[in-house]
């Protein structure tokens, strides 16, 4: 018999038993739940709801089957719906009527709330972590490139010269911010919503902030509809996460590009690279392309819940069992995107030699003449429009900036004098570049001790 069927005179339908049943999926959330329950029970005692010898027998109970649980010796029942009437019928099995005690005071609806937040604070622990190894990777991959010169692009159009160290230290940005994002959500996921019954509290004198406290959160929920049927914070780690993949997802994409023969910036690694059931020759990136396809299975987990929170009446409602199949995606998915990303960067080769040869192509330093020209007092719009004239030069030439002659430069302006040379050599354009924020080896070398610093900080 159902443990809710009492006004009921038929039972279930087969088909809805297994519509209905969210089992398969959400007991994925049973230390969680054991864990809450744990706590309740412990309160229960603790403020005369039951007696205390009850508390320890019912607590005495979820740890046993918290136990067989991890050994892989229960197995979970369909028709008992989904982890928390599982659990609570293994208790009442267990030790008998005292286990149908272990329910006084709450519902299943602040009970799932209770058990996806606690669920959350760890994943987004072990993300953190996750990212945290994938930023120091880099921040190890920035130190040693600090003078490994590669052209920098707008539209994927040669652009500035820069180095290696400063591009890769644009993503250690981006994975710190995300980092924070992951903080700010736990911060404010981190209330207790056990005590907001079904969705209007309980006549039971609990003590809502002791179990709170025991399971380390900051504080309770002020407002029992708002604790059953709040799922912003489950939104916002799907948005965090959301964006954190998109960022993973525009790292890979310039690993496919650098490691492409058109580009041949880098060298995948064989372990993370795949080849052609028909062309001997392949070498594919299909790790980082994989990633980067993971990125839209994340985007689609965001819009599905929102699309089923966006038109739901307070309080509790059944479509919101159907958040805990998009978290858990996200959070397999993320997961296991830091998890394969962070070696393949580490084990990939940077091919310097090729970097620096590309930095020279493609008329990078003629920013640099410009701001010669603007140094030497000539407007920089005039200077913008000389600089342009000498392109088309060159290109119609077919040589570089670096291989005019003093004399062909003096035909477009007379400031020209021999020390421009020096002046848009590539490592001469890229050391010059000191504000903060800019590629200079100096400049970089900073960065990476104050990205250290707020790794640390964020951790």
């Amino acid at each position: 018999m159902k443990l809710w069927g009492g006004r009921f005179e038929k039972t279930t339908d087969a088909l809805v038993e297994d519509f209905h049943s969210s089992i398969s999926f959400d007991q994925r959330l049973y230390k969680q739940d054991v864990q809450g329950s744990i706590a309740h029970a412990r309160m229960l005692g603790q403020v005369g709801v039951i007696s205390p010898a009850e508390a320890d027998q019912i607590i005495q109970g979820l740890h046993g089957i918290l136990e067989d649980i991890q050994s892989g010796k229960v197995e979970f029942e369909v028709g008992a719906e989904d982890i928390h009437m599982n659990i609570e019928k293994l208790l009442t099995e267990r030790i008998g009527v005292v286990g149908k005690k272990v329910h006084t005071g709450r519902s299943r609806n602040d009970q799932v709330a209770l058990d996806l937040r606690l669920f959350l604070r760890a994943e987004i622990d072990k993300t953190k972590d996750l990212m945290a190894t994938l930023i120091r990777t880099l921040l190890d991959i920035a130190q040693e490139h600090k003078e490994t010169w590669m052209p920098g692009y707008t539209h994927l159009q040669k652009a500035q010269p820069i180095t290696f160290s400063h591009h890769v230290l644009a993503y250690t940005q981006m994975f710190l911010r995300d980092m924070g994002r992951f903080n700010d959500t736990r911060k404010r996921l981190n209330f207790s919503p056990l005590g907001s019954g079904a969705m209007a509290g309980t006549t039971f004198h609990l003590d809502r902030e002791s179990v709170a406290k025991e399971l380390g959160f900051d504080g309770v929920t002020l407002n029992s509809l708002d604790g059953v049927s709040d799922r912003d914070f489950a939104l916002e780690f799907l948005g965090a996460t959301s964006i954190a993949m998109m960022h993973l997802s525009r790292l890979c994409e310039e690993l496919v590009l650098w490691s492409s023969g058109e580009f041949q910036f880098i060298t995948m690694d064989d372990g993370y690279s795949t080849g052609s059931s028909i062309m001997p020759q392949k070498k594919n990136p299909d790790v980082a392309e994989l990633v980067r396809g993971k990125t839209g299975r994340v985007y689609g987990d965001l819009i599905a819940l929102l699309t089923v929170m966006k038109g739901l009446p307070l309080a509790y409602n059944k479509d919101m069992q159907e958040d805990k199949e998009q978290v858990f995606d996200a959070i397999d998915t993320i997961q296991k995107s830091l998890l394969v990303v962070e070696p393949m960067l580490r084990t990939m080769k940077v091919n310097r030699e090729v970097m620096a040869r590309g930095a020279k192509g493609g008329f990078t330093n003629a920013t640099d003449l410009a701001d010669y020209l603007a140094k030497k007092n000539v407007p920089f719009r005039e200077a913008h429009e000389i600089v342009g004239r000498i392109v088309l030069y060159c290109t119609k030439k077919g040589c570089g900036l670096e291989d005019l002659k003093l004399e062909e430069f003096k035909e477009f302006s007379d400031v020209f004098s021999e020390d421009l040379f020096e002046r848009i050599g590539i490592e001469y354009c890229v050391r010059e570049r000191k504000l903060t924020g800019g590629p200079a080896p100096e400049t970089v070398s900073r960065a990476i001790e104050l990205s250290t610093q707020e790794l640390e900080k964020l951790i």
